[in-house]
Formats: C-alpha cells, sequence, structure tokens
C-alpha cells in the first residue's frame, strides 16, 4: 500500500507518495500562481490557487508513478502555518488569505498584549502576541474591513483549506492550531480565555486532531479534481514544521533539526510545554500525540540568499554558468574561495522583520564590516554564515532553557550545500547529521498517513522505521573558533541597529 502526503507551501503545492519501506514511489509539484503584497509588509494568496495547485500536483504524481488511485491508502497534509482563510455561509472566499509573512497586525498585537497582557498570553497559550499568528490577522480584517468581517463564517490555516476542498470536512491538527494563538497548548484544546477576550466565535474554528488521527474520507467533488478514490481516509496532517520535523525523524526528546527554506527554523522535540519567559521561542504541540516541541524562527533564512541571486546574482565573470548550472551551485563554489568568518564580513538577515530571538517586525538587515579588499565571494559567504548565526541564537536559548540536544539534523536548502552544511557544523560547534530521504514536508505528511492507516503503530515506530541517517558532518575545530568570535560580532549589530532606527 502507499501513502500520499500533500504539502501546501508558500510557493507551491508538493505531492509525495510513499510506500510502506519509505521509498518515496514519485513525487510532483505545481507552482502557485497569485502571491500579491499591496503594500510593504503585506503578504496575500488566493486559497483557490492552493487548491488548483493541489489538483495538478496529485494528478502529476499518480501518473508519473504509475500509481492507481485505489493504491493509495491514505492521505496527509501539511502546509505554510499561520495563514488566515476566511470562508462565507456558501464556503466562498471571503478575501485573499493573510499568510505567514504578512507584518501588517503590528497594531493588533499591542492591543492583545493590553486587553490580556503578554504574560497572560504566554501562560493561556505558551506563546506571545507575534504579527505572524493567525488570530492578529483575524483582529487585523474585523478592525480594517468589517464588510468582509461580517461575510465569515468560518476560519482555517491553508492546508486545512486544501483539505476541506478535497473532503468537506473542516478539521485541524494540534500542532498547526498552536500557531494561531488561540489554542491552550499545554492541554491541546482551543483557549476558552483567549477566544472571549478576543471575542472570536469557537463556532468558526475547526475542530481539533492528532497529526495521525483519521479526520475525513475523500468526498466524491474531491476525487474528481484529483484523480484519488473517493472514500479514501485523509488524516488531519500538521503545519510544514512539526511535518518537517516528522520526515527528518525528530520524534524524541533530545531530536533538534535545523532547517534552512524560505525561513530557518531550529526544531527540538520535548515531552513537556517548555516555556520561554520571555517569548523568544514557539512552544506548540507536536505532530506526535502527547509531545510537544519547542523552535526558534528566522524570518529570512533562504530568503536572503535568494534576494542576492535575483538583485545581485549574475555569475561573477570568474564562475561562467555555461553548463547550466543551479545559481546557488555556482554561489557556493564562489564562497568557499573565502575563508571562514569571511574576513569580518557580518550579514544580519533581518529582511521581513524578525521573530527569534528579536521579537521585531521593524528589525532590518544589514552587512556590516566591509572593507575595499572583501570580493563577491566574501559577502556569499557572509550571507551563508549570518543565516548560521541567527540560528545559533535559538541553540543560545535552548542552552539556558536546558532543553536537551542530543543530535542535530540539517533539512532544507542548507542540507543539500555541502558547503553550508560544513559552515552550520562550525557555527554550532557540533556533528550535524543528514538524512538519506531528506524529502521536506511532504514525506512527513505522508509518515502521518501510514500511521493513521496503521503501517505503523506510532509516528516514532515509522521514524524508527524509515528514517536512516546518511552522512555526518564534524566541524572543523579551527574554523569553529573562528565562528565563535565572529557570533560574537554578529550578536552586536541588531543592538545597533535598533538604536539606530530608534535616533
Amino acid at each position: 500500500m502507499n501513502y500520499l502526503g500533500i504539502d501546501v507551501g508558500t510557493g507551491g503545492t508538493r505531492a509525495l507518495i510513499m510506500d510502506e519501506r519509505g521509498t518515496v514511489v514519485a513525487s510532483a509539484s505545481a507552482e502557485h500562481q497569485n502571491f500579491a503584497s499591496p503594500r510593504p509588509g503585506w503578504a496575500e494568496q488566493d486559497p483557490r490557487d492552493w487548491w488548483q495547485a493541489c489538483g495538478a500536483a496529485v494528478r502529476q504524481a499518480l501518473q508519473s508513478g504509475k500509481v492507481r488511485a485505489e493504491d493509495i491508502g491514505c492521505v496527509g497534509f501539511s502546509g505554510q502555518m499561520h495563514g488566515a482563510v476566511l470562508l462565507d455561509s456558501a464556503d466562498e472566499v471571503v478575501r485573499p488569505a493573510l499568510i505567514w509573512c504578512d507584518q501588517r497586525s503590528e497594531a493588533q498585537c499591542r492591543e492583545l498584549e493590553e486587553s490580556i497582557g503578554r504574560d497572560a498570553l504566554i501562560r493561556l497559550t505558551c506563546n506571545p502576541p507575534l504579527t505572524n499568528f493567525t488570530v492578529t490577522k483575524f483582529l487585523w480584517v474585523r478592525e480594517n474591513e468589517p464588510h468582509n468581517w461580517a461575510r465569515v463564517a468560518h476560519v482555517m490555516l491553508p492546508k486545512d483549506y486544501v483539505r476541506f476542498r478535497l473532503t468537506g470536512d473542516r478539521a485541524i491538527d494540534m500542532a498547526d492550531a498552536s500557531g494561531t494563538l488561540l489554542l491552550d497548548v499545554a492541554n491541546r484544546r482551543w483557549s476558552a480565555e483567549v477566544l472571549a477576550k478576543t471575542g472570536i466565535d469557537q463556532r468558526l474554528l475547526p475542530a481539533l486532531f492528532e497529526s495521525p488521527q483519521i479526520c475525513g474520507k475523500i468526498s466524491a467533488a474531491g476525487a474528481e479534481a484529483t484523480g484519488l478514490r473517493a472514500g479514501t481516509p485523509v488524516v488531519a496532517g500538521a503545519g510544514d514544521q512539526a511535518a518537517g520535523a516528522v520526515g527528518m525523524g525528530i520524534a524524541r526528546v533530545g531530536a533538534v533539526s535545523a532547517t534552512i527554506g524560505t525561513s530557518g527554523v531550529v526544531f527540538a522535540s520535548t515531552d513537556r510545554p517548555a516555556l520561554d519567559p520571555q517569548g523568544r521561542l514557539h512552544t506548540f504541540c507536536h505532530a506526535i500525540p502527547g509531545r510537544w516541541h519547542v523552535m526558534g524562527v528566522t524570518q529570512a533564512a533562504g530568503l536572503s540568499l535568494r534576494w542576492y541571486r535575483d538583485q545581485f546574482g549574475a555569475a561573477s565573470p570568474g564562475v561562467q554558468k555555461k553548463d547550466g548550472r543551479d545559481p546557488y551551485d555556482v554561489f557556493a563554489e564562489e564562497a568557499a574561495a573565502a575563508p571562514a568568518g569571511s574576513e569580518g564580513a557580518v550579514w544580519a538577515p533581518y529582511l521581513m522583520g524578525e521573530r527569534t530571538p528579536h521579537l521585531d517586525p521593524n528589525a532590518r538587515g544589514a552587512l556590516v564590516g566591509l572593507t575595499a579588499s572583501h570580493t563577491r565571494a566574501h559577502v556569499i559567504r557572509a550571507i551563508l554564515e549570518g543565516v548560521a548565526f541567527s540560528l545559533k541564537d535559538t541553540f543560545t536559548i535552548f542552552e539556558e532553557m536546558k532543553i536537551p540536544v542530543a543530535s542535530i539534523r540539517l533539512g532544507g536548502g542548507g542540507a543539500r550545500s555541502p558547503l553550508w552544511r560544513q559552515i552550520q557544523a562550525d557555527v554550532y560547534g557540533r556533528e550535524v547529521e543528514i538524512v538519506a530521504a531528506e524529502e521536506g514536508a511532504a514525506y512527513g505528511a505522508a509518515i502521518l498517513a501510514g500511521t493513521g492507516a496503521g503501517a505503523w503503530s506510532s509516528v516514532e515506530q515509522a521514524c524508527d522505521a524509515i528514517v536512516q541517517v546518511a552522512k555526518k558532518i564534524t566541524p572543523n575545530q579551527k574554523d569553529s573558533a573562528t565562528m565563535h568570535e565572529a557570533y560574537r560580532t554578529y550578536r552586536k549589530i541588531y543592538p545597533a541597529l535598533r538604536q539606530i532606527a530608534q535616533t
């Protein structure tokens, strides 16, 4: 039997088919066509675009893998977190969804701090108010677009909208619900107190499920749109970070992942809802029943390199792309020519504000320490190192909180580049691991589907059975010492930037 994982990302939707041995049978992706930023800091997408991409990706995966619809035993979902999807009583989309990186709700965050209190919110939901969290987006629409809010009959998150279109059932998992700021994370239920204080009617919200729990079946309309078999069970799935962690085997206490995608995330599995009193880390339910996780987030990790590529990315005269190589491979080749520490050039990756550890939507990026002797190679390497420094901030907080780190597994684009792997090992000062099948959140969604269908007795058993370490990278002692000193410099940049912004 095969299992299908669907990941509704920011740039596109991916469908992955996996067998009971964990082998990827087929995968396919379809890009999202609509992304809008009507004003600086705003980010919107049309949920209907996600559904169209889902249908295209699933059909292509079935066809390319020559997999029959009846051979799919269960479907699991993953997706971008925090997005606010608003539907009316006819289940039509009210307005474009405000997605995870939308920063417009800063005033609503202040209102929550005043009406409920920052410490009270952390006590009730394990997290402070941030512009990324879904409830602040609801409040923004209610206050700024009352005509739209008056139409709202149902709210959900991105992957849950796509699953709703596939099954007709309204559901959400504990992990993704943790990012709404409406969940009592410690007790895995909606927070009656936060709902009351924000005036959000619980009847608007989907039903809560654990991630591997079956929450619906594919409807006739869903089957027609995707080529899947009507009646196929569907599990709740998880937000992309929790699902991606499952796909990397981050299931037990002490297991940690460091993933560099558009954003960067350091994710640690815990057996309790560990709290950072300052709210610098997110404390969420894990995709594993009875388990939680803490994570730190860098807003513009891989985005930093993509921004550089888009704005300044023509190949240098010494490294031409005559062979059609990926520009990121060209960058890595160039950056490898510069020494560890980039000879004093340091990148602060605050292109989209910052979450961990600063919780500042107005933070701005900076490249500092430049001299006339610096080259493009130094700048590219400084970006790679700066992103790793931003993730090390989370490990620093883990040490403060005494969160165990037994192993570190790398994921995303930062795991595919040998240079970036080594930089991370040197910056963290620890051995890092690469898993054999680094297939991202869609793979984790497929594992959750298989667990829900009974292929494995638990998510932990599934991870033990199919997630294998392919390679270990040890830190270079000399370069790690250089990185330690460079990190001390990096830590001084944000306070200086903030002081400049306030003058």
